[in-house]
């Protein structure tokens, strides 16, 4: 067998090695570890709601106030702004994982599903480079957020177009 063909073998193997490898070390692939059958993730909140609101929600609510101040003019400016509205949309995902533990849980549920389609809302309208429905959607965004911030007593006003 030729060095090039043994080569390529070997690194064939290596590879599937390491397919095999990472597969067995990620649970709920489908990968039946040790005689164990793979049990399916389920979600768990990891970090604090406040990290949540202010690097994700925040961040990227400001990012966007300061990408629509004017039109964008590049298709990168306009991707990197549904980016940051997807971000806010997924948020709104993970603050539906993590309902406050008193009182109030249905009005949470509801407040985070409203960020989630308002966010997605705000992102379908910038994929659409439809600027002036994209600020619409921004200002309703922000209302969202400022309604849930109301509701349980935040004392954080939201408005994505004032300079910092």
């Amino acid at each position: 067998m030729s060095r090039v063909r043994l080569g390529a073998a070997l690194g064939l193997v290596g590879t599937a090695f390491l397919c095999v490898s990472f597969a067995q070390s990620q649970p709920g692939r489908g990968v039946t570890i040790q005689g164990k059958q793979p049990q399916a993730a389920t979600p768990e909140p990891i970090a604090e709601t406040k990290l949540l609101m202010n690097g994700l929600a925040a961040a990227n609510l400001r990012g966007l106030g300061k990408l629509l101040r004017e039109k964008p003019t590049d298709a990168e400016a306009w991707a990197f702004a549904r980016g940051q509205s997807l971000i806010i949309a997924e948020t709104g995902n993970l603050l539906l994982m993590r309902p406050p533990r008193t009182a109030g849980q249905e009005l949470w549920l509801g407040h985070a599903a409203d960020l989630r389609d308002s966010a997605d809302k705000l992102a379908r309208a910038v994929a659409a480079k439809d600027y002036p429905k994209a600020r619409a959607n921004l200002a309703s965004l922000a209302n969202v957020c400022n309604r849930c911030h109301q509701a349980f007593q935040v004392p954080n006003r939201v408005d994505p177009f004032t300079e910092e």
